[in-house]
């Protein structure tokens, strides 16, 4: 996307201004909140700016991170000891992703879909139409707990409650980012509610604590591992709790409602092309592989471009760890060492420089000479052609993302022709509402 730094680009200082102390990071706040909205926050300043390169205030500044140290960034851990852990250590991350089950196996994730496809017939038997959210959830708590624990967590003391337990721990923490739907007239007392001081740990204590007790009593090899490299084993289940509960389930809860919303409003042509596509392939190789769904080019054409047109997380925060200059592509930008940067991946994944029709849901985009732009899908902070490290901010499930994500496809195209849907939005992701479902005619 941006120029090599070989290129001759003039050096040019940062546009923009956080404004007058305090106030100007009120006034950002309320901009980006209530009277703009996130996307008309960032476009109007870019429009102003004539760059997408610029400084601002981004909430839930100011006050709410007074408290935080710089290098939290802002994202908040509650457990169940106090209100902040320690920073999440991306060494344990990888430790937790190599020492879980990660060859869970077909048979287990198969489950998983099928009772999800179960409940969200069943609904559409009662009612004529069915939540996708609410079984798409179930779907995913069930498979995060099997992939880092090895059960089913309904065998365990969390029952059917942990989707309950994990939106209210994760509501908490994402609170700061999002608004409640008050009238307009109440947003400086939502403002105040929710967005100045960190909100209190106590009402979701015991659903934590919850969690904490599930995975600490199903999670042993992972914590024995963790304890055999010094790793106290208090605090890789809090860490464990956190990536399962955060990250893995967290993302999946935003991330698959998205793809549905964008493959359902894709229309009967392309469900068709997908249907194809995927019940050739399996009938060619005998069933769902890894090689089978290498060969499903189209399927995964339109994840990408799900991934391209809607990041599940479009926010990242980073701090220079020295003096950098950044390339866009017209200008060379300075930033010193110690100065937080903060990134809006729309602004790479939707550039139109980079993609025809940018703002629109092409699923064949990467198909073929197509597939070149992956380079430019930054979707998990970083290059969608680059794999994620220790030494680096790329989301260590990056591939299985990807993975789960045309598995999904691929049973929904083998049991279906096409659907239809409704969407609304949410304070994060969408609410997608399944309106009718046309059971497979062929195989």
């Amino acid at each position: 996307m941006f120029p090599t730094p070989s290129e001759a680009l003039p050096l040019k200082p940062i546009p923009g201004s956080y404004g007058l102390p305090l106030f100007g990071a009120i006034k950002d706040r309320l901009d980006y909140f209530y009277n703009q909205g996130k996307d008309e926050f960032f476009s109007t300043r870019a429009e102003k700016y004539q760059s997408t390169v610029f400084r601002t205030n981004m909430p839930p500044w100011p006050f709410y991170c007074s408290k935080i140290r710089k290098s939290l960034l802002f994202l908040m851990q509650y457990h169940s000891q106090s209100s902040l852990t320690l920073p999440k250590s991306k060494n344990l991350t990888f430790l937790m992703a190599l020492t879980c089950p990660l060859c869970l196996s077909q048979e287990g994730t198969e489950t998983c879909l099928s009772q999800m496809f179960v409940d969200i017939e069943d609904g559409m038997g009662s009612k004529k139409t069915a939540s996708f959210n609410d079984p798409s959830d179930a779907m995913s708590f069930n498979f995060v707990f099997r992939l880092f624990c090895g059960k089913d967590p309904s065998k365990t003391k969390l029952g059917s409650e942990g989707p309950a337990a994990v939106n209210k721990w994760l509501g908490l923490q994402l609170a700061p980012l999002a608004t409640l739907g008050f009238p307009k007239f109440l947003k400086h007392f939502e403002d105040l509610l929710i967005h100045t001081f960190p909100i209190p740990f106590f009402p979701v204590k015991s659903d934590y604590k919850k969690l904490y007790d599930a995975f600490y009593a199903s999670s042993g090899s992972v914590l024995d591992k963790a304890e055999s490299l010094g790793i106290d084993r208090d605090e890789a289940c809090h860490n464990l709790v956190f990536i399962a509960g955060f990250n893995a389930y967290g993302g999946m809860k935003a991330w698959f409602p998205t793809l549905i919303k964008w493959v359902g409003q894709a229309g009967e042509k392309l469900h068709s092309q997908l249907a194809n596509e995927i019940r050739s392939v399996v009938k060619e190789e005998g069933g769902v592989s890894f090689q089978a769904l290498e060969k499903m080019t189209l399927t995964k054409s339109v994840v990408y471009e799900a991934l391209r047109i809607e990041p599940g997380v479009p926010f990242q925060y980073g701090k220079a760890k020295e003096d950098i200059v950044i390339n866009s592509h017209d200008a060379a930008y300075e930033i010193k060492k110690g100065e937080m940067i903060f990134g809006y991946q729309p602004f790479a994944t939707k550039d139109p420089k980079i993609f025809d029709h940018a703002e629109e849901f092409v699923g064949h985009r990467f198909v073929g000479e197509g597939e070149n732009l992956l380079k430019y899908v930054y979707w998990s902070n970083g290059r969608e052609t680059e794999d994620p490290t220790v030494g680096n901010k790329q989301c260590p499930g990056k591939d299985l993302v990807v993975l789960l994500s045309r598995l999904l496809l691929v049973d929904l195209f083998l049991r279906y022709d096409t659907f239809t849907v409704e969407t609304a939005v949410l304070p994060f992701g969408s609410s997608v509402t399944i309106t009718s479902l046309i059971k497979a005619t062929s195989t």
